[in-house]
């Protein structure tokens, strides 16, 4: 396989240089690009959010069925929203379990960690209760969320795709790395984006 087919990465370290959503993974040879049509999405655009983008905002229901919504966790933290394809599957429990380890080290840092789905609250409760998931896990049944933010399905539309996002407190996009294989490089690399966000950001969260 070619290099860089497997994950796209896309940093707001590009913005330092003016190449909004250049791609960050070294041995990646894409070109840069601003967006790429997929399917029909919930916004009605059909684009792939990039680095710079205002995150949509939306409510979904936890686990314990609470109602989340974006913009009330952006008022306090920074957030780090990823996207995977189901609960309890090999792949995702690694995903899951390895942002669970990495879980405080997100907090000191200033952000939220939050993952969303299509399994249903009693997955999610399920799954949380069996690998001690201290973050919030949000249904999203009919896919519209992962619409709005061009979260494309994968191998040939049979598995839904696994992206992660870093928002920063005023709802950007700072962040966006994609790979369904390198599971444990989606916190690796969140976790490294949000410690180079703003301090303020970080005594804000922490009530300073």
């Amino acid at each position: 396989m070619p290099a860089g087919r497997a994950c796209r990465v896309r940093d707001a370290n590009a913005a330092s240089s003016g190449r909004r959503g250049t791609f960050a993974v070294k041995a990646s040879r894409e070109p840069k690009r601003r967006w790429k049509l997929i399917g029909a999405s919930a916004s009605g655009w059909g684009m792939t959010l990039v680095v710079g983008d205002k995150a949509p905002n939306f409510t979904l229901s936890s686990g314990s069925g609470e109602k989340v919504t974006l913009s009330d966790l952006l008022a306090k933290r920074s957030v780090v929203l990823f996207f995977y394809p189901k609960d309890d599957t090999p792949g995702c429990t690694v995903e899951a379990c390895t942002f669970r380890d990495h879980y405080e080290a997100f907090q000191q840092a200033g952000a939220e960690v939050v993952g969303v789905s299509s399994d249903g609250e009693a997955s999610h409760t399920k799954f949380a209760s069996k690998h001690r998931l201290p973050m919030t896990l949000l249904t999203d049944p009919d896919g519209k969320v992962r619409s709005l933010f061009g979260v494309q399905a994968s191998l040939l539309g049979l598995l839904p795709g696994r992206v992660t996002f870093v928002i920063d407190r005023a709802g950007t996009i700072r962040h966006v790395f994609e790979s369904q294989l390198r599971v444990k490089s989606h916190v690796e690399q969140a976790l490294e984006v949000v410690r180079r966000l703003e301090p303020s950001g970080t005594a804000a969260a922490q009530g300073v």
